[in-house]
């Protein structure tokens, strides 16, 4: 029945139930049609996931002796659910004997070690504290609370000193509150939420418990947990901040960016308050040191947000929008927003000393949020080694601050530098995380956006099936949300896939389409990236009339931002457009421009198309030589489209045969089919694959018949042997 959900679901509801198949099993039958098709949260308690597991896990602790059950209760208060590393403490405080653990051990639900208590799975230890009675409960967190005296310990003291609470407490919340903001700023928002939601429960004042809750909705969604942070708000307390990122990650981005804009306008406005639930990055707002040391604004935060907004819709216009709000609150917006205005506006060497001004922005140790957006700036200026430092940065940066959605929107951005620099295969492997992750996490807008970057992936490694099925689940999804961003981007991952299989007719008129789209279908930067491709495939059909003006535009922003990848598609482009000898020296213009740059796999395509050049223009040594080149390229890639391509001409050409193929299998198979045929060497099935890979059990299917196709043979066994011998790495 799992199987039978949309991926999204699917994803957080194995997340929900820490990945217990039998768990799995029981929720999938209790979910609301709403709830199956994404539209609403998933249950966050424990008693609401698996009501009949959590029954009989709870009897099998309680057939244990009560000195057993007293030390799993001891042991499970301190590891949920906030984990606080105080158990030997607390038995040495209480003066316990441990011995009657070992009850424990031989029932198989947990064992001691020098580490303290394992329960023999998260349920497990789930039940272990749900049995407890809430006196119990109680005791055993004041106890917890009186040996925490560590150093940075005080807000887990403040959390057991809550949890141990007999009913409302102003004094208490007060604390948990103030504890909540020392956890956030150590980049512990799970913590955090955790104290505001106990201080929600003991505040005796309902305005102030309102307040409390929208910012704990605010710090789960900050550390990943989606399905809780819609649950908190689901009564309507979410301001527009909050609503705003909601909508942004995983609703209609047109309306995040009216939300977002109107929160920035309302912070940066009289009486304005800096202490509303983050929204914009990991920061605090009250003078939190941002990207290199720099305060952050609450509502330059709010803009850079509402920025994204406009970059995932495709309208840019938006971004001239946010630009004059800014101006007007007298704002320091991000270097991006203003770039992305003067571009759509056609002043570009504007817009490319903005953009640059914010790429420069990708020092170490900064704000997240500021290095992604240093990271966009990078790619829209051709830069694409400043891009993956930028993002890999701003990964980083957020996975030490806790800030797990914002990781994988870094990697959504990293994908585009991963695309042309000659890393396909660990740009794949990185995006199929960074998938799962946002899945995780409730950012199905984020997970539609890598969708479509593996499916470009997809295109480049030759591997149809997928990128037809990746590049069909990322439209359906973004066009219903108004996605510009990720529906232009699957679209041209389908055009590019028709391209590098000769069928250009489909190519052009994909990319013609492409360029017809308007925002919330298509995007201004994705045209602009594709436009050598489109100059490709329309000269290839000898329809060259709006291919020179698509060129003259990209001529003109790549003269501007004088990126030697994109001078060299330029001079590609030109060279695809001048007649016999006189593209010859567009060619040579165009490889010694790449020899400069970084995007290694569009060089290679260039050396193909001169190669080929070459070859009808009778000049066969070097046809021969610049093909050769090409092949080499393509293998090391792992694109076997474009390295049939280039074989074809070298036999065109009458020159000898490349090489037999290898024996191994890492040289013969895509690497999706690489990736599924070492899951089955591991023993893995083929919807276990299917799972792990995020894809249909019918596409791991199809893979897995062109791996034994290309590799001659007919079973796993043979398959398995192969990959021992080999010693694949």
């Amino acid at each position: 029945m799992i199987q039978a959900l949309p991926e999204g679901v699917r994803v957080r509801l194995l997340h929900s139930v820490h990945g217990d198949p039998r768990a799995a099993a029981e929720l999938v039958k209790l979910l609301s049609d709403r709830q199956s098709t994404g539209l609403d949260p998933l249950p966050t308690e424990p008693a609401l996931l698996a009501p009949q597991l959590l029954r009989a896990l709870r009897a099998e602790i309680r057939a244990l002796p009560d000195g057993t059950r007293l030390l799993l209760l001891l042991a499970a208060a301190d590891q949920y659910p906030v984990a606080t590393h105080a158990f030997s403490r607390a038995v040495t405080a209480a003066r316990l004997d441990t011995r009657p653990l070992e009850r424990a051990e031989s029932a198989g639900v947990a064992h001691f070690g020098a580490g303290g208590v394992v329960f023999r799975d998260t349920w497990t230890r789930i039940a272990a504290y749900e049995s407890g009675s809430p006196a119990d409960r109680r005791d055993v967190h004041r106890l917890l609370a009186g040996v925490l005296h560590g150093d940075g310990e005080s807000p887990r003291r403040s959390w057991h000193r809550g949890a141990g609470a007999l009913g409302p407490s102003a004094r208490l919340a007060a604390e948990l509150r103030g504890a909540a903001c020392k956890a956030r700023r150590t980049g512990e928002p799970a913590l955090a939420r955790a104290l505001l939601e106990r201080a929600a429960m003991l505040c005796p004042d309902p305005a102030e418990r309102s307040r409390l809750v929208t910012r704990a909705a605010a710090d789960a969604w900050q550390a990943g947990d989606g399905d809780r942070a819609r649950r908190l708000v689901a009564d309507g307390t979410a301001d527009d901040a909050l609503s705003g990122l909601f909508a942004l990650r995983s609703g209609n981005a047109t309306e995040a960016f009216d939300a977002l804009l109107g929160a920035a306008a309302h912070r940066a406005g009289p009486g304005r308050r800096n202490d509303s639930p983050e929204v914009g990055g990991t920061s605090g707002f009250r003078g939190t040191p941002g990207h290199e040391g720099v305060p952050l604004d609450p509502a330059a935060h709010l803009l850079a947000r509402a920025t994204e907004a406009a970059v995932y819709t495709g309208d840019l216009r938006r971004c001239r929008e946010a630009a004059r709000v800014a101006e007007r609150l007298g704002v320091a917006s991000p270097g991006t927003l203003g770039g992305l205005a003067a571009a759509f506006e056609g002043r570009y060497e504007d817009a490319r000393d903005l953009l640059q001004a914010a790429a420069g922005r990708c020092g170490p140790g900064g704000d997240p949020t500021l290095l992604v957006h240093a990271g966009i700036a990078a790619l829209m200026l051709g830069d694409h080694t400043r891009a993956a430092t930028a993002t890999l940065r701003a990964a980083a940066s957020a996975r030490a601050r806790g800030a797990t959605g914002l990781q994988a929107q870094a990697l959504e951005f990293r994908a585009y530098a991963d695309f042309w620099t000659g890393r396909p295969q660990a740009g794949r492997a990185a995006a199929t995380e960074a998938l799962h992750q946002a899945y995780a996490t409730g950012q199905d807008n984020g997970a539609c956006h890598l969708q479509a970057a593996l499916a470009m992936f997809a295109a480049i490694t030759g591997d149809a099936d997928v990128c037809r099925e990746r590049a069909a689940a990322a439209r359906s999804y973004a066009l219903a949300r108004g996605l510009g961003l990720p529906a232009a981007l699957a679209q041209w991952a389908l055009a590019f896939l028709d391209l590098t299989d000769g069928r250009f007719a489909g190519a052009a008129a994909r990319l013609r389409a492409l360029a017809g789209f308007g925002p919330g279908h298509g995007h201004r930067a994705i045209r602009h990236l594709a436009t050598p491709h489109y100059v490709e495939a329309a000269v290839r059909t000898g329809d060259t009339r709006i291919a020179r003006a698509a060129h003259a535009d990209y001529h003109r922003w790549a003269t501007a931002v004088r990126s030697p990848d994109d001078l060299a598609l330029s001079a590609r482009c030109r060279a695809l457009l001048a007649p016999g000898e006189e593209a010859v020296e567009h060619y040579r213009s165009a490889l010694a421009l790449h020899a400069r740059g970084t995007r290694d796999f569009e060089r290679a395509r260039t050396e193909l198309l001169f190669g080929s050049a070459l070859r009808r223009l009778r000049h066969r040594t070097e046809a021969r030589d610049r093909l050769h080149s090409a092949l080499e390229a393509f293998d090391h890639f792992g694109a076997p489209h474009c390295a049939a391509r280039a074989r074809a001409e070298l036999r065109a050409l009458g020159a000898p045969a490349a090489p037999a193929q290898s024996v191994d299998p890492a040289a013969r198979l895509t690497a999706q089919q690489l990736l599924v045929a070492r899951m089955v060497a591991e023993g893995a099935t083929n919807r276990e694959i299917a799972a792990r890979l995020a894809l249909s059990p019918r596409t791991i299917d199809h893979h897995l018949r062109g791996v034994f196709t290309r590799l001659g043979i007919r079973s796993r066994i043979d398959l398995v042997r192969l990959i021992a011998d080999s010693e694949v790495p």
